[in-house]
């Protein structure tokens, strides 16, 4: 499946506001593309909606649709079935995606181009993170080529938010998604952009590469305020991961939006990855 993830953090004119929303739930995560004059029709919304995301601020981009500010869908998306059980409303435990990377245990190669230093860091740090649990799943930084690429794009604030990064699920062939997108616009982390922040993204955006959505996708107004939302059934795979709690996880790494801060695996989080790899 193909899902770009775009963090993305609440804009104001000055970075005293953007403190001031970090303190309200925000650095968003989602939501980067404006909901007006999108282009998208009727039926491309409804097969969105049939697949369990939002279909506010949906956008056209290139090879598909933007949805939930971070999530790219594609026309071979909507073709596709789901074989793996029906999504199950609830309220904050880890969700996973039908499609998973098999063939385990498995070295994923993960390699970045074209991208300061500090993006280089911030990859091996999360890879380091992922690989600290003793996964069946491992992940090794190469210099080229790898099976996940990290590459930039540079884009700007637009309705108030910003993306961060994004990146998507893994296919039918049980592969993880082959590319995760930094953005390099100031606005995005700075100018000199702190190396854990990045790395907190980045690992995040892995979890997508790997089959996992946002742990708050069924009310995603918990990590990125604003109206709540709950997306109701899917084809594409909102799976419950068992041993996962019940009540609200303020701190998983798998929220819907950032919180501007370095967030990393909560003591659940592993209990999901473990399940799954």
């Amino acid at each position: 499946m193909k899902t770009n993830f775009l963090f993305k953090t609440a804009l104001a004119a000055a970075v005293v506001s953007t403190v001031l929303f970090a303190c309200q739930k925000n650095a968003k995560t989602t939501d980067t593309t404006p909901v007006a004059s999108t282009g998208v029709s009727a039926q491309v919304k409804q097969n969105i909606a049939a697949m369990g995301f939002s279909t506010d601020q949906v956008h056209k981009v290139e090879g598909g649709y933007l949805v939930e500010g971070d999530i790219l869908l594609t026309d071979e998306n909507f073709a596709e079935g789901s074989t793996g059980p029906v999504l199950r409303i609830a309220e904050s435990e880890q969700y996973r995606t039908t499609n998973l990377v098999k063939n385990l245990p498995r070295t994923v190669t993960v390699s970045i181009s074209n991208l300061p230093t500090v993006y280089s860091t911030a990859t091996q740090n999360a890879i380091a993170r992922y690989n600290a649990l003793n996964l069946t799943l491992k992940f090794q930084f190469v210099s080229s080529g790898g099976e996940i690429q990290v590459i930039g794009f540079n884009q700007g604030p637009s309705g108030g938010y910003i993306t961060l990064g994004s990146s998507g699920f893994p296919t039918r062939k049980g592969n993880p998604y082959s590319q995760i997108q930094m953005n390099t616009n100031a606005q995005a982390y700075g100018t000199n952009p702190d190396v854990n922040y990045l790395t907190s993204v980045l690992q995040h955006e892995m979890g997508h590469c790997i089959g996992f959505r946002h742990t708050d996708y069924f009310n995603r107004a918990y990590s990125c305020g604003g109206t709540p939302t709950n997306e109701g059934a899917s084809n594409i795979g909102a799976i419950l991961i068992p041993g996962t709690p019940s009540a609200a996880d303020a701190n998983s790494w798998m929220l819907a939006c950032s919180n501007g801060g370095d967030r990393t695996f909560n003591a659940n989080d592993k209990v999901a990855l473990n399940y799954l790899y």
